[in-house]
């Protein structure tokens, strides 16, 4: 009998950021209508510096769920305000204090992982940024050192003044923080790619992950980020397509799919949305099929 193609009947820990509208719990009913085994979400309003505490019953609902659909890991997805190397020094305290925020409720939620971008040095150079991120990260952990959440480094595409975007950028930042074990990294396909690592043949795929083990190291891979690319390798635009329809292409996502050092890490899409999850379900299908049949 075939497999239905969902993430759930082939056992791949995989899922798609979801919307938290009509409360927080929902992210539940529409991962499983999608058969999704891991979800990722926004804590809170992005577009907000400010928010309402976390009612009890809310919190309540989402562990009910959480732990009813057996959906895990959940992955949370930090306010894309935040810039832990802002120049200003009013816009860099209210990104740290945001920062720690949302540790906090990832906290209250049973949440135990919290993917960010490392932000924009905004001209004061590369160097002098890396280090305000990890001075911002130290301030952030100190403050919320009672709290189980771990703080997930995004690999970036470089647009404009962006950090991130070369694998060194990210172990700099790691080795200036004082707790490490509280740091661990997300790749995003798209990402990677516009930044310039190719990965779309079976040399190219592995010497990438070859130079993310010797740099970084796999066990700091804690999250993976499947996207398509809008824009050529090395672009350094970041711009998500659905998966095979951009600049990726099959290749990477068959390889990535079948890598089994990658099949206990949660594979979360963030491709074009549908209000009917429709395109989820597209993606999902796609990757699936990409599957090598056991």
């Amino acid at each position: 009998m075939q497999r239905k193609a969902t993430p759930q009947a082939f056992g791949i820990l995989l899922g798609a950021h979801m919307s938290i509208a009509g409360g927080m719990w929902r992210v539940f009913e529409r991962a499983v209508s999608l058969g999704c085994t891991t979800v990722q979400l926004f804590v809170k309003n992005t577009t907000q510096w400010h928010s309402t505490p976390l009612k009890s019953e809310d919190i309540a609902l989402f562990h009910h769920y959480h732990t009813a659909t057996r959906i895990t890991p959940v992955i949370a997805h930090s306010s894309y305000l935040i810039n832990l190397c802002a120049v200003k020094r009013d816009f860099l305290r209210r990104s740290r204090t945001l920062l720690v925020d949302e540790i906090r409720r990832c906290a209250q939620l049973g949440i135990s992982y919290l993917v960010f971008h490392p932000g924009a040095h905004m001209g004061k150079g590369e160097q002098e940024g890396i280090e305000r991120v990890a001075e911002s990260l130290n301030i952030v952990h100190e403050t919320t050192a009672d709290e189980p959440v771990m703080s997930v480094l995004e690999c970036t595409a470089g647009q404009g003044t962006t950090l991130g975007y070369t694998f060194e950028h990210i172990r700099a930042i790691i080795d200036r923080v004082n707790q490490t074990s509280r740091v661990g990294v997300c790749v995003d396909t798209c990402h990677i790619f516009a930044a310039g690592y190719d990965i779309r043949t079976e040399d190219g795929y592995q010497a990438v992950f070859r130079e993310f083990d010797e740099v970084i190291g796999f066990h700091r891979l804690k999250v993976l980020h499947l996207n398509d690319s809008k824009r050529e390798c090395g672009s350094r635009i970041d711009r998500h397509e659905h998966i095979g329809k951009g600049a990726l292409g099959l290749s990477a996502f068959r390889l990535l799919m079948n890598d089994e050092r990658f099949s206990t890490i949660p594979k979360i899409l963030e491709t074009p949305k549908s209000n009917d999850l429709q395109y989820d379900r597209m993606n999902i299908r796609t990757l699936l099929q990409l599957v090598r049949k056991t």
